[in-house]
């Protein structure tokens, strides 16, 4: 067992295999997964686990050179946009409008699903490389 951090073993494995520019997507209970994309879903009930405790938990275990989240969530969202802000102070991050985040999961190698139900609780996490 491991001392400290990431616990989940299915998210261990993906974070451990990711490749440079590939996409992990951390969405909010209602983000459309596409039929071949692999979904490790965390998603117990509304709000559970949250988005934010599974966005900190990832990002304190991969490396993450650039990140996108949807525009609307400036105004939608305005709290979430705030923490978020503060969890990826050190990575370049864009707004995308939603309907192109949604695009953007096709090509993901992995999408999380957590229980969250705010709006427009997703993220699009590009691996980096630690060299």
């Amino acid at each position: 067992m491991r001392k400290t951090g990431l616990l989940n073993t299915a998210i261990i494995k993906e974070i451990s295999a990711i490749g440079h520019t590939q996409y992990l997507i951390i969405g909010d209970a209602g983000l459309p997964i596409p039929k071949d994309t692999l979904l490790i879903d965390l998603a117990l009930k509304s709000g559970v686990p949250s988005f934010l405790e599974t966005a900190e938990a990832v990002l304190d275990e991969m490396v993450v050179e650039h990140c996108y989240l949807a525009d609307e969530i400036k105004e939608k969202n305005k709290k979430l946009n705030t923490e978020i802000g503060k969890l990826t102070e050190n990575i370049a991050c864009d707004y995308i409008m939603h309907e192109e985040l949604k695009k953007m999961s096709e090509y993901a190698r992995v999408i999380i699903r957590t229980g969250e139900t705010s709006p427009f609780a997703n993220i699009v996490l590009v691996a980096g490389v630690n060299f």
